[in-house]
């Protein structure tokens, strides 16, 4: 139950962050916002770190899984997430994002013999077909740049891939007590140092740093998405399956409906709301299968 209440609030951060980056769009390249974003989310988890005392939680072993897991979920997944975003516009990226579901049971089952039982099994389908239903309903769709979509639905996989891998890879460190916010320190602080070591490939420097207003917006982005969001994932990681915990925090695209209300002053469609019922049916199965 507790997994289901984390991995849920982790989805809610994930589509405000997707929101805020999607705002970014034209002004700030991917690499350059990862960098700012990741510099920025070490600063906030590593103090939170130092205030709970959490770097006594960590030893080699358990910094070694993380660096694995930032290897592929923040090294690769960051950079490509935001591109896609960039690429398809948020709600579309969403939807591509939800494969991370599909890709994280398998990866469990394949390396950490982790099951699912029917119940939970249904319920994913209905999540699934939930997320599908609201993104590609009537008015679910964004065009994105032309001649992006191609480009941004591999790029959309590999980030699908690369967020499975990474919470794979997050898990047994999870599992033997590292607080989450130390975690996320470790992720965010590999990930920092990976992509300001790219600022030394001259083709890969940005022409100027964002403006003032550009860098709040960031500033926000790696608060929502990765201060709170994914430390929100690593504490559901401690306590959830890879396979489930990945599957509920992918219901974003269901959460970004009411966002994407406000915002347009739009009220999403009939199709969209069936989808999101449909994905409230099914977390309802994966509570009480998990109960």
């Amino acid at each position: 139950m507790l997994a289901v209440a984390l991995s849920l609030a982790a989805a809610a951060t994930f589509a405000l962050s997707a929101m805020q980056i999607d705002s970014l769009t034209g002004r700030v390249g991917p690499l350059q916002l990862a960098r700012w974003q990741m510099g920025l989310a070490f600063a906030m988890t590593a103090a939170a770190s130092v205030v709970l005392g959490g770097w006594r939680t960590v030893g080699l072993e358990q910094f070694l899984w993380l660096a694995a897991s930032s290897a592929a979920g923040i090294m690769l997944a960051t950079s490509t997430f935001v591109a896609t975003i960039q690429l398809l516009g948020p709600r579309l990226n969403a939807l591509v994002f939800t494969l991370s579901a599909p890709f994280a049971l398998v990866l469990g089952y394949a390396f950490r013999a982790e099951t699912v039982n029917p119940m939970q099994g249904a319920g994913v389908g209905l999540i699934l077909a939930g997320i599908v239903l609201a993104i590609l309903g009537p008015g679910g769709r964004e065009s994105g740049r032309q001649g992006a979509l191609g480009l941004g639905l591999a790029l959309g996989v590999v980030t699908a891939l690369g967020q499975a891998a990474g919470s794979l890879f997050a898990r047994p460190a999870m599992l033997d007590g590292v607080e989450p916010f130390t975690a996320m320190a470790i992720r965010s602080g590999l990930g920092a140092a990976f992509f300001i070591g790219l600022l030394a490939v001259p083709r890969l420097r940005p022409a100027a740093r964002p403006a003032p207003a550009d860098l709040r917006r960031i500033g926000a982005t790696a608060f929502s998405g990765i201060f709170l969001g994914m430390s929100l994932l690593m504490a559901a990681l401690a306590v959830g399956d890879v396979g489930i915990v990945t599957t509920l925090s992918s219901t974003t695209p269901i959460l970004i409906l009411p966002m994407v209300w406000y915002v347009s002053r739009r009220p999403p469609t009939a199709l969209a709301w069936a989808g999101a019922g449909l994905a409230v049916a099914g977390t309802a199965l994966i509570t009480l299968a998990a109960g």
